[in-house]
């Protein structure tokens, strides 16, 4: 097995299917959170959709979770008048069913009940304002930060993550982000990993990731990352910290080392446990993935 041939085989490992369990619990809950605030906020019309791994197409079975957001129409003040106040209302409203943590713009449910008190349910619910009656832009309530709001377009970002070409590289990333315990936002392992691809995208995915790792490793006080929804008015710096530069960097460096070391699998973990169609599948993946690709398959 190849490089790519390998790097595909994980990323089989580690998608969800449509149909699989975990997608159907996800559904499952996503319509009783929404059938719970549609009730609370009666006199509302909210929209209520998916946004996230899910939506963006980067979901992986190691780490992956649902944003469920709820966003209210500008000249609607039942969820509250300011976006402090939105934000507090849902967290009361989602309370009478499950345990609720802040986490930054969103709020993480669990299990509320007695049989599974604190069970993590992967949802974060993110409530907002849409900005005018268009409904594009929206405002979120943001803790941190002198502004206590951020301007964001879902549709935006869906479409700047699904749309770069290279979704593939970002679910291996993340996926070495949790095998590494690596304190990075998967906000900001996107951004940057789309940028430091753009010029890439015709590698083969061994090549694609060694790059972004290489990038990190020499230069990752130079990387900058911006919202593709609000390049100027939202200010990103705080998720690519000192700390957070200098654990990707490290983390990187030993990635690398342990390629040229000990080969992919010290990195991922081997795939013996995939069943032949699994293998079979991965392997034709890799036929229309990897460009130009010679016979038999090289390495890149």
């Amino acid at each position: 097995m190849t490089e790519n041939e390998y790097l595909q085989a994980v990323l089989t490992s580690q998608t969800i299917e449509e149909n699989g369990p975990e997608l159907k619990e996800l559904r499952s809950r996503r319509l009783e959170v929404e059938k719970l605030l549609r009730q609370y906020f009666d006199g509302s019309n909210p929209t209520i959709r998916y946004g996230g791994s899910k939506a963006k197409g980067t979901m992986i079975r190691e780490a992956y979770d649902l944003d469920v957001i709820c966003y209210f129409p500008r000249e609607d003040d039942e969820a509250g008048k300011s976006l402090k106040e939105i934000y507090e209302e849902t967290r009361t409203a989602l309370q009478e069913k499950y345990f609720v943590e802040p986490k930054g713009v969103a709020l993480r449910i669990g299990g509320g009940q007695k049989e599974n008190l604190r069970v993590d349910f992967h949802i974060d619910v993110v409530p907002g304002r849409f900005t005018d009656d268009s409904k594009t832009d929206a405002y979120l309530y943001k803790p941190s930060g002198d502004k206590e709001r951020m301007k964001t377009n879902l549709d935006t970002h869906i479409s700047h993550v699904k749309d770069s070409d290279v979704t593939d590289a970002i679910r291996l990333l993340k996926l070495w982000r949790v095998r590494n315990s690596v304190s990075v936002k998967h906000f900001a392992l996107e951004l940057f990993t789309i940028d430091l691809l753009k010029r890439k995208k015709s590698a083969g995915m061994a090549t694609r990731l060694k790059h972004v790792w290489t990038e990190l490793r020499d230069r990752v006080d130079e990387i900058v990352i911006e919202d593709p929804a609000n390049p100027t008015g939202n200010d990103l710096s705080e998720l690519l910290s000192t700390s957070v530069r200098a654990g990707l960097s490290e983390v990187a460096r030993g990635t690398l080392q342990r390629i040229e070391d000990q080969e992919w699998e010290s990195v991922f973990g081997p795939v013996d446990t995939m069943d032949e169609d699994e293998k079979t599948a991965a392997l034709g993946r890799v036929a229309v993935s990897v460009p130009n690709p010679s016979k038999p398959w090289r390495s890149e």
